[in-house]
């Protein structure tokens, strides 16, 4: 690819002769390796996507990976842990297998796990797998377990409430 100049080379003088040199070894090209999986999948440990407490993200967020919301979200987010901060606000449905509140989250919350800090406010349902609340969190709405907290929320929702009026097990 890059080839010497023999015209500055130092130490050969004009009108001097070349004296042998032993052979180089062949100059080998490879493309870098770019290694796209992520560490979770190698069996190391997963890295958390971070949005900042002066950040404002008007939209959806979807991963398969761990998000930690410091800042304002005004959208639905679907993660495999989401940890809502002490100063994060959250306008919209949040999906996770795991889901620690430590701040504000305005909308319905379906979840695995899901834990209330004693700093989290809570506005709305919450689906859930199993539950922890500490003691000081706020929270209005509804509670309710389910096997399957991740499925569709409306058609799960739907099926409870009619459950629920009409006094049939789903």
């Amino acid at each position: 690819m890059f080839s010497k100049s023999r015209i500055n080379e130092p130490g050969q003088k004009p009108g001097e002769t070349e004296k042998p040199k032993a052979p180089e070894a062949p100059m080998t090209t490879s493309k870098p390796s770019m290694d796209f999986s992520t560490p979770a999948a190698k069996g190391g440990k997963a890295q958390v996507s971070v949005l900042s407490a002066d950040l404002t993200v008007v939209g959806n967020l979807r991963t398969t990976g761990d998000i930690q919301v410091e800042g304002t979200v005004e959208g639905d987010i679907r993660a495999h842990l989401l940890t809502v901060g002490e100063t994060a606000t959250i306008r919209g449905e949040i999906v996770a297998d795991d889901i620690v509140v430590n701040g504000r989250v305005i909308g319905r919350v379906r979840g695995l796990k899901v834990r209330l800090t004693s700093t989290a406010k809570v506005e709305g349902d919450i689906i859930h797998k199993t539950i922890a609340i500490e003691s000081g969190a706020h929270f209005e709405g509804s509670v309710q377990r389910q096997d399957d907290p991740l499925a569709t929320g409306r058609q799960a929702g739907q099926t409870a409430r009619g459950a629920a009026v009409t006094g049939e097990e789903p």
